[in-house]
């Protein structure tokens, strides 16, 4: 009977490098950039590491579809190497990879790293991917905006609220995003912007105005992780384990059935209550202490307070008006770090980049940032549209 991964693997080191638009550098040097830091951190060497998972979303602007470039920019020298992919939550999946690895017994160390070099795309927005021959039948290609536009108007349907409140709702989101960037210096976007510029921005796709929609970055993420034993013998003391790893992926049903409402996203609710199961938390309001989560857009932010289950169903908006997920006197601080909002979304990056902020808050590194004594954080990836997409979530927590 499966007994999970609670507790049987720890990370001993984490590195992500600057985001922004690094036109000076390519991936290999983005890569080597987080995977050096990693290293440094763990206190290991680079031959110590028995296998490695580097993921990366559009291979036509980075490296490739193989892992052996990834392999030759960090010197890898004749390890095992996958390159994965699963769009939005492509980091997670590189570290579900190493993890599941060392929780079964297969390795001692394994690395998890991820890139992306979306600026050097050309497109103020994701690129529009090379489709199978099939994919219309199932996901006719539509913009990002577009789909997660149609989120708020199902959300706003359903709990009978007003567009003026969701769309004051949305810019606090946004705004709270953008306060917190200013004090993290790897941020692409490092610029306080006031409620009024979020509300009388351009519209996009309606309601989501400018301010609404997450940015376009280069960037990379890594994590080196272990058994706690291991660590121990490494001279780690405070550490960091994680709690749980649980993935979800639709079926179709949302899109080819009339089950779905459209107020919500199926796939995160069924990896939150698996990753809470796993994790042992039974009251994510009052156990969580910060959560970094897919604001690719602010409405995909609110509504996965309630599809986390922080937030009671329909009472998202409240929430965030309040201030509940401010980092200054929040309940469960939320994006401390600024999100996708302020470094943007290189696909292969965020996930890893998300936990690497929940590790460094819990070792009480994050300087100006630093929450008051966290010990349990969150991170939350919803690949593809909400009516059809993938949803990935890790809870990581210090080690008792």
């Amino acid at each position: 009977m499966a007994t999970g991964i609670r507790d049987k693997v720890a990370i001993i080191g984490m590195g992500c490098s600057r985001f922004g638009e690094r036109w000076d550098i390519g991936t290999p040097e983005l890569l080597s950039e987080a995977f050096e830091e990693a290293l440094a951190d763990a206190g290991i060497e680079r031959k110590q590491i028995n296998a490695a998972w580097y993921g990366s979303g559009m291979d036509a602007i980075n490296v490739g579809n193989s892992s052996i470039p990834a392999a030759m920019a960090l010197r890898l020298e004749g390890i095992p190497v996958s390159r994965v992919e699963n769009m939005c939550a492509t980091a997670t999946e590189a570290l579900r990879g190493a993890t599941y690895a060392v929780a079964s017994g297969a390795v001692d160390i394994a690395l998890a790293i991820g890139a992306e070099k979306l600026k050097d795309t050309g497109y103020g927005g994701l690129p529009t991917p090379f489709k199978g021959t099939l994919n219309d039948m199932w996901m006719p290609l539509g913009s990002a905006p577009a789909g997660f536009a149609q989120l708020a108007a199902g959300y706003r349907a359903k709990h009978g609220i007003s567009k003026e409140d969701l769309k004051r709702a949305i810019a606090h989101v946004s705004w709270k995003s953008h306060q917190n960037g200013t004090i993290s210096p790897k941020a692409h976007l490092q610029k306080a912007i006031t409620m009024e510029q979020i509300l009388n921005a351009p519209m996009i796709a309606e309601p989501l105005g400018l301010f609404d929609c997450c940015g376009v970055s280069d960037g990379s993420a890594a994590a080196i992780v272990t058994t706690p034993e291991i660590a121990r013998a490494l001279g780690k003391k405070d550490m960091v384990t994680i709690k749980a790893l649980q993935l979800a992926t639709s079926s179709g049903v949302e899109s080819g059935t009339d089950s779905w409402d459209g107020s919500h996203v199926r796939t995160t609710r069924i990896a939150a209550k698996k990753a809470y199961e796993e994790a042992g938390i039974t009251n994510p309001r009052e156990q969580l202490s910060l959560m970094e989560v897919h604001d690719c857009f602010s409405i995909t932010e609110l509504v996965t307070m309630e599809d986390l289950f922080v937030s009671a169903e329909g009472r998202a908006t409240h929430d965030v008006m309040n201030g509940f997920f401010d980092r200054e006197g929040g309940g469960v601080p939320c994006q401390v770090d600024g999100g996708l909002k302020c470094f943007g979304h290189p696909i292969g990056a965020s996930g890893l980049r998300m936990a690497y902020e929940v590790y460094t808050q819990l070792l009480g590194r994050a300087g100006k940032r630093q929450l008051n004594s966290p010990s349990i954080g969150l991170t939350h990836n919803l690949g593809g549209v909400p009516y059809l997409g993938v949803a990935a979530i890790s809870i990581l927590g210090l080690h008792s």
